[in-house]
């Protein structure tokens, strides 16, 4: 069936029922001189949003991933660093973020070529091939993935592998990276197609991640195998002095069990009954970890388990959809901060539900910070969440953001807590379900940058 045209009637109406509007004209004067959101911004709901937390956990001084995909990374450490800060009664700490990027970057460079080589008779026109070499290497990821990172490669101190230029901004190493990891594909591709066999190409995979591990190296730096540390706490005594492998350093600063902490989305889509474990086919970077694994939950229970932890004294890794409704100069995410609908006069954030966003491609997981305060009412109810952004000090207030709990329902997907605040049956689904396995390009697949 094919629609009918646009006409220049049709136009000359439209532009007639526009200018018969005087609200209408105004919203155009003020649009287009200070942009959408600065003139959709309510300042009555956004002066509600307090910087006081009933529970709040405090820890180091702020970071920031610059020019970088590296939310996920920094998120992770941040709610590790807490520990080393207690452990050790430091005024801050951070650990390297450049040392788990360069091990992501080389990881995904392996898991693509396994995929590749997974792939070779499937056609390069194919949607899975073209999803395959779209972005093999991108700064993004998820917990799941970070989590086989510090398993395999532990951690350093920042000054054991400080930041370089192409750390803090990543946009030419990964351009290039990615052009010569699509010319491998392409050569693998070609050399199956003439007759040669898979040990073979296996063979050339390991002199491809030689060349990967240069162009890394090169703009990275080398990662330490081992280095010293000497650690003042807030009184300047010396409360750690020696030499220490990654993985050591990692046991001696931080100790956590990696895989008590498992991932919590909440995904009201048709396709996804809640209460239900799901992983994504082909999502990952270490090849012997395996992929992710997700348990879908209901976001009144990914509420009860981050105030959970929050009682705790640990902050909460978590994955949301950060530009929707989102005061980035103030900090506030809050739909009723932002009247989009009011100011364009029709139904534009209120036209789609949850899951309409998720299927329909208009939200995923974009961003991941760490919750680190909730304020609850009389009840015990959540009202407003306390966020540590990795944007840096200068950022909104002192680095931090606010989140309304109506804006947690809508665009918070997924959430890092300790499998020990889950109830009985909740965790039985975990560790025995066999996952359901959703498509590639499924938006749970989306990674965090």
């Amino acid at each position: 069936m094919k629609i009918d045209s646009i006409t220049m009637t049709d136009i000359a109406h439209a532009d007639a029922s526009f200018l018969a509007d005087p609200a209408r004209r105004i919203a155009k004067n003020a649009v287009t001189s200070q942009g959408v959101r600065k003139v959709a911004k309510v300042p009555e709901a956004a002066a509600r949003i307090t910087s006081v937390f009933d529970i709040e956990v405090k820890q180091g001084k702020r970071t920031d991933q610059k020019r970088s995909g590296r939310c996920w990374m920094f998120a992770a450490l941040n709610t590790m660093r807490i520990r080393t800060i207690k452990k050790f009664n430091l005024d801050t700490f951070e650990f390297s973020q450049a040392y788990p990027l360069f091990f992501d970057k080389m990881e995904k460079a392996n898991w693509f070529f396994q995929n590749i080589l997974d792939t070779l008779d499937e056609p390069l026109d194919g949607r899975l091939v073209a999803f395959l070499l779209q972005d093999p290497v991108g700064d993004g990821g998820q917990w799941d993935m970070f989590k086989a990172l510090v398993k395999k490669y532990g951690v350093v101190p920042k000054e054991a592998m400080p930041e370089t230029a192409c750390s803090q901004n990543t946009y030419e190493m990964d351009s290039y990276l990615t052009r010569y990891l699509r010319a491998c594909a392409r050569d693998l591709r070609e050399a199956y197609a003439k007759g040669t066999d898979i040990v073979t190409l296996k063979a050339e995979c390991r002199k491809m991640l030689v060349n990967v591990q240069h162009l890394l190296t090169t703009c990275l730096g080398c990662p330490p195998r081992e280095f010293d540390v000497r650690l003042r706490d807030k009184d300047d005594k010396l409360v750690l002095s020696g030499h220490f492998t990654p993985q050591e350093f990692f046991e001696k600063t931080v100790g956590m069990n990696l895989d008590d902490y498992i991932s919590i989305i909440s995904a009201p889509t048709a396709d996804k009954p809640f209460n239900h474990v799901y992983t994504v086919d082909r999502l990952g970077n270490v090849v012997e970890a395996g992929g992710v694994r997700y348990l879908n939950l209901e976001p009144e229970e990914l509420k009860r388990l981050a105030i959970a932890q929050l009682k705790d004294g640990l902050p909460v890794w978590f994955g949301c959809d950060v530009d929707q409704s989102y005061l980035q100069n103030d900090g506030i995410m809050d739909m009723a901060s932002v009247d989009i609908d009011g100011l364009f006069g029709i139904p534009v954030m209120t036209s789609l539900d949850k899951a309409a966003r998720l299927d329909y491609g208009e939200s995923v997981m974009t961003h991941a910070m760490t919750i680190e305060g909730v304020n609850l009412d009389a009840a015990g109810k959540p009202t407003l969440w306390k966020v540590e952004n990795s944007w840096g000090k200068d950022h909104a207030k002192d680095g931090f953001d606010a989140m309304t709990d109506a804006w947690f329902d809508e665009y918070v997907y997924q959430v890092v807590v300790d499998k020990k605040y889950l109830t009985a049956a909740q965790r039985k689904v975990f560790e025995t379900e066999e996952p359901t396995v959703l498509a590639p390009w499924d938006p749970l697949g989306a990674l965090a940058d």
